[in-house]
This record gives C-alpha cells, sequence and structure tokens, in this order.
C-alpha cells in the first residue's frame, strides 16, 4: 500500500447500515437514563417503568402494558399468556414471519404450542382463503388440534420491511371477532408503519388483542420492549414473563431510554425512511 493509499484509508468513514438495531442512544437520551428516578420493579415500584408502560398502553388505546427486555420475549409471553395453559393449541403465522423463522420456535420449546404456517402474501398480509382453509375450531371428537390465536407482523421484517394494508387489517379483524380467536401484532417496528401511513399506532392496533413493539430498533433506545392489551391478559403476562427470568429490578435506568424515544424519536422515523429511500434509489 502506497502512501497515498493509507491517506485514503484514513478518511473512510463506514457507516453500519446492518440494521436498525445498531443504533446507540444519543447524549439525551444517556442523559435521561442517567437521571431517570427508580424502585424495584418486580414489587412494581419502579416509577420510571410505570411511566414506560401507562404512556404505551395509551399510545395503543389499550388498558395496561408491560415492559420486558426484547421484542422475542414480547412475542413469547403473549402467546402463552393468550394459551392460558391450553398446551397442544394451535397458532397461526405468516410462513415469513419472524415468529416462525427467528425465535427458535420458542411457542413449541416452552408452551407446548404447534405453530400452522399460512402464506404470507407480497404486501406483509395473510392469504385469507388459506387462512380460512387452515383454521380449526375445536373439534369435539377431540381427533384434531385446534386454532387458538392468529399472529401477524407489521410492519415486515423478511418482506423488506412492507407494512399491511389498513384495509386488509379491519377484515382480518372481523374474521377473528367471528371466530372468537384472539389476534397478537409481533410490532417489532410498528412505529415505523405508524409514520409511513401517517396514522396513529392505536389505528394499527385497533383489532388487536396484544401487540409487542420494540424500544430497540428504530426508536433507538439500548434495550427493551413493550407489551399491550388489556389489564387481565397484561396480569397474566407479568406471571410468564417472571417464570421465563424477565422481571427486572431497577430497570427504570433502561425504561427512560423508551420514554425519551416515544417522546422524541417517533416522528423522526419519517427521516429514516426518507434517507433509506435514498440509499435504495442510488443503488
Amino acid at each position: 500500500m502506497n502512501q497515498h493509499q493509507e491517506s485514503s484509508k484514513t478518511h473512510v468513514k463506514v457507516i453500519d447500515l446492518i440494521s436498525d438495531t445498531v443504533t446507540k442512544p444519543d447524549i439525551h437520551m444517556r442523559q435521561a437514563m442517567f437521571e431517570a428516578e427508580v424502585g424495584d420493579d418486580g414489587y412494581r415500584e419502579d416509577p420510571t417503568v410505570c411511566l414506560l408502560e401507562n404512556k404505551s398502553s395509551t399510545l395503543f388505546g389499550k388498558e395496561a402494558a408491560l415492559f420486558l427486555p426484547s421484542g422475542l420475549m414480547g412475542n413469547l409471553v403473549a402467546m402463552i399468556a393468550h394459551m392460558d395453559d391450553k398446551r397442544g393449541c394451535e397458532v397461526i403465522v405468516g410462513n415469513k414471519s419472524h415468529i416462525l423463522l427467528f425465535e427458535q420456535s420458542g411457542a413449541a420449546q416452552f408452551a407446548g404450542l404447534q405453530m400452522r404456517e399460512v402464506s404470507n402474501l407480497p404486501d406483509g398480509s395473510l392469504d385469507m382463503t388459506e387462512l380460512r382453509e387452515k383454521f380449526r375450531p375445536s373439534n369435539p371428537l377431540d381427533y384434531e388440534s385446534y386454532t387458538s390465536l392468529v399472529c401477524i407482523e407489521n410492519s415486515h421484517n423478511y418482506l423488506g420491511g412492507v407494512v399491511i394494508p389498513l384495509e386488509w387489517l379491519d377484515q382480518l379483524g372481523k374474521f377473528v371477532k367471528e371466530k372468537n380467536v384472539p389476534l397478537h401484532m409481533d410490532g417489532a417496528r410498528v412505529f415505523n408503519a405508524s409514520v409511513h401511513l401517517g396514522v396513529p399506532v392505536s389505528r394499527i392496533a385497533e383489532h388487536c388483542d396484544s401487540v409487542t413493539f420494540c424500544l430497540s430498533k428504530g426508536l433507538g433506545a439500548p434495550i427493551g420492549a413493550v407489551l399491550v392489551g388489556n389489564k387481565m391478559f397484561i396480569e397474566r403476562c407479568r406471571r410468564v414473563r417472571k417464570s421465563l427470568g424477565g422481571s427486572m429490578r431497577q430497570s427504570g435506568i433502561v425504561a427512560a431510554a423508551g420514554v425519551y424515544a416515544l417522546d422524541n424519536c417517533v416522528e423522526r422515523l419519517a427521516v429514516d425512511h426518507w434517507h433509506a429511500k435514498k440509499i435504495g434509489n442510488g443503488i
């Protein structure tokens, strides 16, 4: 390597675009974490965690929320809590979903739940014809497993970050209501979907009985996820979280980053979208 090449190399700036999970908290988020008032969340005495949970449930139009270490744990806790000890039931998931492909079949490992695949369409929705065919009601003859939960993902990771159309969500909401089964959304990046559509997350979550969203992706927090739903459901989730080792103590230190993210980092996702589109067009 000659002197010119060495000089050029020292001026190279590397930008890591591998994932929105590699974001790092800025000085303002770090300051919020430094100043966070904390308590023991195991006894529900951490005021910053309570603030994050209350803020989250309000944003989503749900009764309650639960702070967890990760979105993967949020999905698993939700599936277990929805089943309420009904081992052997089926959970319908998209064949390209994160729950199916990238979460080590945790529902089977830890809860005895069987995942039944339905094809994801290019827009992230599920094929409704196939969903109707594969939906299995409880069988009085006890021969088959039966469908007890439907899970969707929005925005959709594997399919390139596509946002599920609201019209389809309305259609699915009507379907699950008719079938009397709960609907869970893996909303790891649901705020990206919200900003893209120009609607509040409560509209996207309107038909969902539970939603998990991540703080540690586009929102820029270093750790954490939140699960929202009704009060009775979240109480079950709290017990499941404990059994999985997800109950934390003075977790307000990291919850403060989530509070800061919800207050300051949602609208700026539009800038991320603009940059991503510009890079994509350039490539």
